[in-house]
């Protein structure tokens, strides 16, 4: 019986989550499976994947073959660097400490990068959050000089000079106090939502 690894459909539409199985390669693709060796998601960035890694070596060991996608997941957890290392083994090009030795060195780089990413994605979404609120800022700044513009009641010259130099004072003051209040209330938020 020839098995695959493959991935099994599911969730709703537009949003998949995926089973990683192991399956007689006759089967349907939702069909029957001989084991389930985890799951994948790829619509979190990045991508979850939950895999049962003892199970899914043995199931390469003997021979079972994954498709494109499964291949490109297991590589990705490093079973096949695994793999490709025990064959070493068994051929005698290395012994099992070397091997250990490389594979922890590979898994510690791959997690470095791995972290690198995740964290490179939180300080790009807290840029962004800062510059739409420094813009809003703005905005709101505009807005009210523009509504104290005008309310400004009409008068000399002279007068009206310095009543606008005052006007707009007032109108930066209460926008600075505003813009104060929006950063509190959006560095409160967050604060709020990890709580939960």
């Amino acid at each position: 019986m020839a098995t695959k690894i493959r991935l099994q459909r599911g969730g709703r539409k537009a949003r998949p989550i995926y089973s990683i199985v192991v399956a007689d390669s006759r089967a349907k693709r939702d069909g029957r499976f001989i084991e389930k060796l985890g799951t994948y998601n790829p619509n979190t960035n990045p991508a979850t994947i939950d895999l049962n890694f003892d199970s899914a070596l043995s199931w390469v060991m003997k021979g079972a073959q994954p498709t494109d996608t499964a291949r490109a997941i297991l590589s990705y957890r490093g079973v096949m660097m695994k793999k490709h290392l025990l064959e070493g083994v068994r051929k005698g090009a290395l012994t099992e400490e070397q091997a250990e030795a490389k594979f922890e060195a590979w898994t510690n780089e791959k997690e470095s990068k791995i972290q690198n990413k995740v964290e490179s994605l939180a300080n790009a979404v807290e840029k962004s959050k800062s510059d739409r609120l420094a813009a809003e800022a703005e905005v709101n700044k505009a807005r009210v000089a523009a509504i104290a513009a005008a309310n400004a009641p009409e008068a000399p010259a002279e007068a009206s000079e310095e009543t606008a130099e005052e006007a707009t004072e007032e109108v930066a003051a209460e926008a600075e106090e505003a813009t104060e209040e929006v950063a509190a209330e959006a560095e409160e938020a967050p604060a709020e939502e990890s709580a939960e």
